[in-house]
């Protein structure tokens, strides 16, 4: 088991988290965290528990399953065991008459069995708060996301070309691809923080497969295994001579995730002008790079770039069909899809440490979806990639 988060990481997270409260909501009282990702940005432990955060004062970790295991884990000072919330309230004592927690996760069913024991009155959001403070990477966060970019390229870019072969399914693939991955050293699981959003491998597709709608949020698509779990890719669809394939995925290293897309070319060549889009697609990717810098606004970078997009292109461009992504990029940490979003609304300066993967792609009919994806760390001399360089549409010889 790797080594526990440095309770100097924890304190320096938590000590973040109350300045933040406090110029935004200058007289807070009490915090409550439920979410099991933000749990383990403050505590270092996934156990299903309950945060508190007075404004002052000593946090409390309560742990209902497992006590043992985070006591293991953890660096947290204080944790505590806890049968229901009934033992978390005796001991916090005076409550106040509002509280402030994950409006976005936490359900109705949830919050009302915390108010039996904590009967506050009114109920406010921290997630702008805690997705503030997540979306500032420090040292100790950004070595995790180098060591997962690195297992990602490697994948990606290197061991994926020799598991390409004539019909294979993309279910098979993306098995392969899984264990591929978690040998080299992924942590097996990605996250998403999008309400419902399910994704197993990533999405994989050969040839117009990866134009299939889906209710995700981006550009690409997958058919999946079936209906109830449009995940993984088909078990019909075999690789051919010609085919494109690509792949988006996420690779993770203790809790920190990168996002990824490469194509490949199996066994022949495409049409000259679609190579020519892909280029486009990553030169594109390096504008924008050259843009993340602390101080520009993700905002004022997706208008410069789509402003420059002539209307041919913009067709099909982030999507396929009426199936478009609003955004060219986005946040990524403890979850692929955080904070901050390059899309209009999001007009607060990129800051050092911001870690955002951009992905300018372009669905072509009859082909599939093309261009590139790369995780980058902002810098002040622009965005340094985290996850390769490969422009994609890789030749793959057929076996």
């Amino acid at each position: 088991m790797d080594a526990k988060v440095p309770a100097a990481e924890l304190g320096g997270r938590l000590a973040r988290f109350r300045a933040r409260m406090d110029r935004d909501h200058p007289g807070w009282d009490l915090a409550a965290i439920f979410g099991r990702v933000n749990l383990y940005y403050f505590t270092g432990t996934l156990q299903d528990g309950l945060l508190i955060i007075p404004s002052d004062g000593e946090p409390v970790f309560w742990v209902r399953r497992s006590h043992e295991r985070a006591l293991t884990e953890s660096s947290f000072p204080s944790i505590r065991p806890m049968s229901g919330f009934r033992d978390a309230a005796r001991e916090t004592g005076r409550v106040p008459e509002q509280v402030y927690l994950e409006t976005e996760l936490v359900p109705v069913a949830l919050l009302e069995r915390f108010r039996k024991h904590f009967p506050v009155k009114g109920v406010c959001s921290l997630d702008r708060q805690v997705m503030g403070i997540r979306a500032v990477k420090s040292p100790y966060e950004i070595d995790l996301m180098k060591r997962a970019g690195e297992i990602h390229r490697r994948v990606l870019e290197e061991r994926v070309p020799g598991m390409l072969e004539e019909g294979i399914t993309e279910a098979a693939l993306a098995s392969g691809l899984y264990s591929v991955m978690v040998d080299e050293g992924h942590q097996g699981i990605v996250r998403f923080g999008g309400f419902n959003t399910e994704i197993e491998v990533g999405q994989i597709g050969f040839g117009t497969n990866s134009l299939y709608p889906t209710c995700f949020d981006g550009p690409g698509g997958c058919v999946g295994l079936c209906p109830a779990a449009p995940v993984l890719g088909s078990r019909e669809r075999r690789l051919a001579k010609g085919d494109l394939v690509f792949i988006d995925n996420a690779c993770g290293v203790d809790g920190y995730q990168t996002d990824k897309t490469m194509t490949y070319v199996f066994g022949g060549s495409l049409p000259e002008d679609v190579t020519g889009i892909n280029e486009r697609c990553v030169e594109l990717q390096d504008r924008m790079a050259g843009m993340l810098m602390p101080g520009t606004t993700p905002s004022s970078i997706y208008a410069e770039v789509m402003g420059g997009l002539e209307p041919g292109f913009l067709a099909n461009f982030m999507g396929f069909g009426s199936r478009r992504a609003a955004f060219l990029g986005h946040g990524v940490g403890l979850v692929v899809d955080e904070p901050p979003v390059i899309a209009p609304g999001f007009d607060e300066p990129l800051e050092e440490g911001m870690t955002i993967a951009l992905e300018p792609k372009k669905g072509i009919p009859g082909i599939g979806m093309v261009g590139i994806e790369n995780t980058f760390l902002v810098t002040g001399s622009g965005g340094l990639s985290l996850t390769g360089s490969g422009h994609g549409l890789i030749p793959v010889p057929k076996g």
